[in-house]
């Protein structure tokens, strides 16, 4: 029977450079979705879906994200002083969230690469499987991503990725899984990764998204890419490659996730998330609604004289 998983890695050591300038100073993880940084989505998705102990992997200048989760008495007691307990419960909120998700943070070291902060949280893993989630992803679904993933790895006691129907135009910009075998409800049985290829060349219509369940075979495999890591062209280590060579003998899944995806890793992505929260939100979007409503009924702004 499968393991419980109850261990997640949150990798928060990028420079957001799509982003900049706008991360120069701000980690683009800490940058607002909604009323709340685009990080403690993730987190609250985790916690939501019985994750019990989350790593995030940070590098210098990320000191606002474990400002932001860390408990702060003095700034809650000035809050209830001046009547304002709403404000004040908010904050508590926050600290009990990292709480229930025993947060812990890890510098991190190594290779670049997005299979280096793995490596870095797995010496916590033992043999256990563990979430793998990107801090600047928000999903929009009524099971949580991470409960899909989960509910996948149950039913396959193997590697899962999160995947989406794409259209094949898009190729280019993602990874894209080798179907061997619908299993329906989503889950796919795959051989491996093909990244960013042409529209003719993409093997299936769908993307990996950024979500994973890692098991100790992947680490593995990530460790022994840091022992030829110099032989990639960018001296890097990714997961990618790692979840090849796995499913080159082994088994690995593919979850179709049910829900929207919102990618933030680019102003354009960025703005669309905001936008769709703030529709979304119960107390701001009717108005907001109206406004994008005048906005659009107005004729566009001439230039010149």
């Amino acid at each position: 029977m499968a393991s419980t998983i109850r261990r997640a890695v949150i990798p928060a050591a990028g420079l957001g450079s799509r982003l900049l300038p706008l991360t120069k100073a701000t980690p683009k993880e800490m940058l607002p979705v909604g009323d709340k940084p685009v990080i403690e989505h993730t987190v609250r998705e985790l916690v939501d879906s019985g994750i019990t102990d989350i790593t995030i992997v940070v590098s210098a200048g990320k000191g606002l994200i474990q400002e932001h989760f860390r408990p702060d008495p003095g700034l809650v007691a000035q809050l209830r002083n001046a009547g304002k307990d709403g404000y004040a419960d908010a904050v508590e909120e926050i600290a009990e969230l990292a709480r229930r998700g025993h947060i812990t943070y890890l510098d991190q070291h190594g290779p670049y690469g997005n299979g280096t902060p793995v490596l870095n949280a797995a010496r916590a893993f033992g043999d256990e499987p563990v979430l793998v989630l990107w801090p600047d992803d928000v999903f929009v679904s009524e099971v949580p991503r991470a409960q899909q993933l989960i509910a996948a790895y149950n039913a396959t006691s193997s590697p899962v990725l999160a995947l989406m129907a794409m259209d094949p135009a898009d190729s280019h910009r993602y990874g894209v899984p080798v179907v061997k075998e619908d299993l329906d409800d989503g889950l796919l049985r795959i051989t491996g990764l093909v990244e960013k290829p042409a529209e003719q060349d993409a093997p299936s219509h769908y993307a990996a998204i950024g979500g994973y369940v890692i098991t100790p075979g992947i680490v593995d495999e990530l460790r022994e890419q840091t022992r030829r890591w110099h032989e990639h062209p960018q001296g890097e280590i990714y997961l990618t490659d790692a979840i090849n060579a796995y499913a080159a003998t082994r088994a690995v899944y593919g979850q179709v996730i049910d829900g929207t995806w919102y990618d933030t890793g680019n102003p354009l992505a960025y703005l669309t998330a905001q936008f769709a929260a703030a529709l979304a939100h119960p107390d701001y979007g009717p108005s907001l609604r109206r406004l994008a409503h005048d906005l659009g009924a107005e004729p566009p702004t001439r230039s010149g004289g």
